[in-house]
C-alpha cells in the first residue's frame, strides 16, 4: 500500500509533466530594417506617402516603430512610436504637430500585430480625422506583410505594403 505523501506526490507531478510540454507560442518577430519593396506591394492613391523604411526593436512587453517616409515635400521624414502590449494607447506627434493615437494588440496565435490608429489633422481652421488598422504578418518568404484599412474624409481605402531585409 503507498503512503499517503507518495500518492499526493503521484497526483501532483502528473499535472505538472503535462504543463511543462505545453507552450506559448512564440510571438512574431518584426525586429530589424525593413525596405519597402513597391513591386509586391498594393499601395494605390496614398502609395508616394508610404513608408519607405521601417526600423522595428520589438520587446517582450512593446514594440518601437521608427518610419520613414516622404512628407508633402518630398523631404524623408522619420516618426518613431512606442507601443505597449497591454493595449493601453499611446500618443505621439506626427506631420506638421497632428497628434496620432495608437494601440498595439497580438492575435490570438500571437502570428500577427494589430495597431489601431486615428489621427487628427488641422488644416485652415478645420480638423479632419483618419482612421486605420495596421494589420502585421511575416510571410513564409521572409518578408513583413502590412495591411492597412483606413478611413477618412476621403473615404475608405485598403493597402498591402511588403518590406524585406
Amino acid at each position: 500500500m503507498k503512503s499517503p505523501f507518495k500518492r499526493i506526490l503521484s497526483l501532483l507531478s502528473a499535472p505538472v509533466l503535462l504543463l511543462s510540454f505545453a507552450s506559448l507560442p512564440d510571438r512574431a518577430n518584426f525586429s530589424g530594417e525593413w525596405k519597402l519593396n513597391e513591386g509586391k506591394s498594393e499601395l494605390g492613391d496614398f502609395g508616394r506617402f508610404a513608408a519607405r523604411t521601417i526600423k522595428v526593436d520589438q520587446l517582450p512587453d512593446a514594440i518601437t516603430v521608427s518610419r520613414t517616409a516622404p512628407s508633402f515635400n518630398g523631404d524623408d521624414v522619420t516618426t518613431t512610436e512606442t507601443l505597449s502590449f497591454d493595449g493601453k494607447e499611446s500618443e505621439t506627434t506626427v506631420f506638421g504637430g497632428a497628434k496620432k493615437k495608437s494601440a498595439a494588440k497580438w492575435s490570438d496565435d500571437s502570428q500577427s500585430l494589430s495597431i489601431t490608429y486615428s489621427i487628427a489633422f488641422e488644416r485652415n481652421g478645420q480638423t479632419s480625422e483618419f482612421k486605420g488598422t495596421e494589420t502585421w504578418t511575416l510571410t513564409k518568404e521572409g518578408s513583413f506583410s502590412l495591411v492597412t484599412v483606413s478611413s477618412s474624409p476621403r473615404g475608405e481605402s485598403t493597402t498591402k505594403a511588403i518590406y524585406e531585409k
